[in-house]
């Protein structure tokens, strides 16, 4: 039985390593190559750089990126761990499967990035460049996510090196702490849960459960 088991996380984690590494290059490449050639091609006649366009778009690719920790914060406390309950529900419970309800959130936040680079990308002028840095920012903050969250706090499949950064094993540690719901489900935020914890007096629990994922990494190295 355990045998079995084990074979089916096994083949779980490889679908969803296949589906995340496939989504990645897929959106690394549109992404990059819509960036590319949407500043090539504005350049194109004009004889001119458009220097403020340009600040504007990687500007506002910062600004969304940051500012989607704390919509995502409000929005899983204020929606998922409530009127969307019976969708976020399934990532509070045992998995069946590679994939869960919870997955469709990705898909719903993937929508207005890809709307908003899409009329960045064919369109001229300083606002349509800013709607382009805004999809661009959501976007890296979904990859971001989807390899901390995903990958490095649920083990849906591996990360490499991601795993060796020090404050990233610490946004794992406190994400746990939010599956535990010891302190009323807090942190909400990912990358800012440790903080949350902080404000909430979590502090101590943040390190037993960090010193547990050291142990149980060094282990892993061991064996």
């Amino acid at each position: 039985m355990a045998e079995r088991r084990s074979k089916q996380r096994k083949r779980e984690r490889t679908a969803y390593l296949v589906a995340a590494i496939t989504s990645s290059i897929g959106f690394v490449t549109l992404a990059a190559g819509a960036v590319y050639y949407r500043f090539i091609w504005q350049m194109q006649g004009s004889g001119e750089v458009p220097y403020a366009e340009m600040m504007g778009t990687f500007s506002l690719a910062i600004g969304a990126a940051v500012g989607m920790e704390f919509w995502a914060r409000w929005a899983h406390r204020a929606l998922w761990h409530a009127s969307l309950w019976n969708m976020h529900e399934s990532h509070h419970k045992p998995r069946e499967g590679p994939f869960e309800l919870n997955d469709i959130f990705a898909i719903i936040n993937a929508v207005p990035a890809i709307t908003l680079m899409a009329f960045g990308f064919f369109n001229h002028g300083f606002v349509p460049g800013l709607c382009f840095g805004g999809g661009l920012g959501i976007t890296m903050f979904g990859m971001a996510y989807m390899f901390v969250h995903d990958g490095l706090v649920h083990r849906r499949f591996a990360v490499g090196p991601v795993a060796d950064f020090p404050y990233l094993q610490k946004v794992a540690a406190a994400h746990q702490l939010h599956h535990a719901d010891l302190f009323g489900g807090i942190p909400y935020g990912l990358f800012l849960g440790p903080k949350e914890l902080e404000e909430v007096g979590g502090q101590d629990e943040l390190e037993k459960v960090l010193n547990l994922r050291y142990k149980i990494r060094e282990g892993e190295r061991e064996g």
